[in-house]
């Protein structure tokens, strides 16, 4: 689908492989954000998919942004500041959004590294596992930048405040079992058994009935801004049309039957 994501369709799940592994898969070039955008769009918009994978190619999940064009004032990060300002909201920004607007669940497979930008990339994962040389790193002021793609909304809703804060006043990095112990993942596997085991999971979910599937993800992602009253009326709505579907009664007729369900998205 493009140079930077590899987009795999195997079945109900699609594997997105972020792929500039020479230089530990730097996020936020030109185009980087339409990347992401595109790959989401036809996600969310084949009823086939049910799940997701995000994992990096190489030995590295995501090393965040490109230093030397930093350094260089280069690429995205030429220009004045409100040049800038413009190439996070339209680009760096797209490829947070984009997955965060993602309908299917996500795992992140983080494969190795996953440092500023890296890391927030992976947190936008609805589960995150972990290879057990993944280092996990929100080094924006080592530096001397702010976490400026959304980090500090997302680690404080996963770790808490008092975690996310420590990572990001001190700019230190976590290996995989900090991070599992933490709560940032929640499992650490053997480096060369990652993808069997995020493929196995993967599986887990696309055996859901897809519809419910998509709205039970809605509901989680709603309820991190709205409040318990909207997500109560919000849950009734759903949960009548999801009584509605053919794969409701689809459900019940193998629970009773004591067979495997056989979902058609209806």
């Amino acid at each position: 689908m493009s140079e930077l994501l590899l987009f795999e369709k195997d079945g109900p799940v699609v594997v997105l492989t972020i792929n500039r592994p020479d230089t530990r898969n730097p996020l936020g070039e030109a185009g980087d954000g339409d990347a992401f955008a595109v790959a989401c769009a036809a996600i969310n918009g084949d009823r086939e998919v049910r799940c997701a994978i995000l994992t990096g190619a190489g030995k590295a999940f995501s090393a965040g942004g490109n230093l030397k064009a930093m350094q260089d004032r280069a690429g995205a990060f030429a220009g004045a500041g409100t040049a800038i300002r413009e190439g996070y909201r339209n680009n760096i920004h797209r490829i947070i959004k984009s997955l965060w607007a993602l309908e299917v669940p996500l795992i992140s497979a983080v494969n190795g590294p996953a440092i500023g930008l890296g890391n927030d990339v992976a947190c936008l994962g609805d589960m995150r596992i972990a290879s057990d040389k993944a280092i996990f790193g929100a080094t924006f002021l080592k530096i001397g930048l702010v976490p400026g793609d959304g980090g500090a909304w997302l680690l404080p809703k996963i770790i808490g405040h008092a975690r996310a804060s420590e990572l990001l006043f001190t700019g230190k990095t976590i290996d995989a079992a900090t991070a599992l112990d933490w709560g940032l993942v929640s499992e650490v596997v053997p480096h060369d058994e990652l993808m069997e085991k995020a493929r196995v999971l993967a599986s887990d979910v696309a055996a859901q009935p897809p519809d419910v599937l998509r709205m039970t993800k809605k509901l989680l992602r709603q309820g991190q801004s709205e409040s318990f009253d909207a997500i109560m009326e919000l849950s009734a709505a759903m949960q009548a049309l999801a009584h509605h579907t053919e794969d409701h009664q689809e459900a019940l007729s193998a629970f009773l039957e004591k067979r495997a369900p056989d979902f058609k998205g209806k």
